[in-house]
């Protein structure tokens, strides 16, 4: 595997970062994911410009887009497969040791691995811990993800592949990776990013082409909703047979399966909408 670190790419034995790199040491990083196929990347103007949001939004200096641009076709070259992850990450650079960045600017790095297309349905649970929808860092994709990983492993022990959060109102905001989207008297909701939620990149496009609402959702919507289904760049739309111990009825529902048929053809239409 070739990754892009710094500038230049370099064989996965070889790709370092300082162990002083901001990103490790306090979690002073943005990062981006982003699906290929066939080696070419999806949305990623969308991705970059969410980038750019999530530096301004922690007091990075804007990247040099059209070097990610770079790093991202030289890294997809060297690394030849059918679906992969791509992933940008973007971080405060060599520091000292605390929360004050350093002088020696941020770091960059691009990495690309293979991965299988996910099941069209998926179990969820939902956890006891809360997004805080005020929160410096509230919309802003960073690599402070130690939380994201605590729910997903409870919901991986409990047979699931995703964990969903409400906000500190006890509002639906979003899962460990995933925007959540629900269907109630036919009606597809998600909920705003006023909520704390991602604005996540697929959502966005799910929006804009499922014709879904923006509204502020209570967390037991859950227990009465008719379908409900994730977003994200690797999910793309994804049905949802089971939240905590509540069965939906089997396969994708018809507002699901509509949604789903749409993105398949929209995306595979134009690779960066």
């Amino acid at each position: 595997m070739w990754m892009w670190v710094n500038g230049e790419l370099r064989d996965a034995a070889d790709a370092r970062v300082s162990v002083l790199d901001h990103g490790l040491t306090v979690g002073d990083g943005i990062f981006e994911t982003v699906r290929t196929t066939g080696g070419r990347p999806f949305a990623l103007t969308r991705h970059l410009d969410r980038l750019t949001r999530s530096a301004r939004g922690l007091g990075l200096p804007d990247p040099d887009l059209d070097e990610v641009r770079r790093a991202c076709a030289a890294v997809i070259e060297a690394n030849p497969m059918e679906l992969g992850r791509l992933r940008i990450t973007y971080t405060g650079g060599l520091s000292p040791l605390g929360s004050d960045r350093g002088n020696d600017g941020p770091s960059l790095v691009v990495a690309l691995g293979a991965v299988k297309r996910r099941p069209d349905t998926t179990a969820v649970i939902t956890v006891p811990w809360t997004r805080n929808e005020r929160g410096a860092l509230a919309g802003l994709k960073t690599t402070s993800y130690a939380e994201n990983v605590v729910a997903l492993a409870r919901a991986h022990d409990q047979g699931a592949s995703e964990a969903l959060f409400a906000n500190t109102v006890g509002q639906l905001c979003e899962g460990t990776g995933s925007n959540v989207f629900v269907v109630l008297d036919g009606q597809l909701h998600t909920p705003p990013v006023t909520s704390g939620c991602l604005a996540g990149i697929t959502r966005a496009l799910a929006v804009e082409w499922s014709g879904a609402l923006e509204t502020e959702l209570p967390l037991d919507v859950l227990e009465h909703a008719e379908e409900i289904f994730l977003t994200s760049t690797l999910r793309d739309v994804q049905a949802v047979h089971r939240v905590d111990g509540r069965e939906l009825p089997g396969g994708p529902g018809p507002v699901t399966a509509k949604a789903m048929r749409v993105f398949e053809e929209r995306a595979g239409n134009d690779l960066d909408p």
